[in-house]
């Protein structure tokens, strides 16, 4: 998947302003469209399709390698989420992680970013503390 995503951002670094812009350009981020009283969300049909696709596998294998993803994913899923909605949500938030270890040029690592849940009291932090636990 590193070439893909390699790909997908490139090495100019200011290509993108912000991890949004990258996740809207993908297609990862969801469309949300209103008429009248009715609202409905989607997602995006006007993307570069083998970039959205690259962004969905990748979130799609970090369940299997990372514990804050599994915990996220099956949160998801337990709250009555589909899978792919459940993967395009993960890679929602992957992307805002990739693009700030893409930016400050540092490899990811996933214990400060465990920290941070558990400092802000995330009640994602519960979750994968009671995962760590079972394993």
């Amino acid at each position: 998947m590193a070439p893909r995503l390699l790909a997908a951002l490139g090495s100019q670094r200011d290509r993108y302003a912000s991890a949004e812009e990258v996740q809207k350009y993908s297609g990862i981020a969801p469309v949300t469209e209103r008429s009248g009283k009715k609202k409905w969300v989607h997602f995006r049909w006007a993307c570069p399709k083998f970039l959205r696709q690259s962004f969905h596998e990748w979130a799609e294998h970090s369940i299997a390698q990372s514990l804050w993803a599994r915990a996220y994913y099956q949160q998801l899923r337990d709250r009555g989420k589909e899978h792919h909605a459940a993967v395009r949500a993960l890679a929602f938030k992957s992307i805002r992680i990739v693009f700030r270890c893409w930016q400050d040029r540092t490899a990811y690592d996933e214990n400060p970013y465990l920290a941070a849940l558990a400092k802000r009291g995330s009640p994602l932090a519960s979750v994968f503390a009671a995962a760590a636990m079972s394993m």
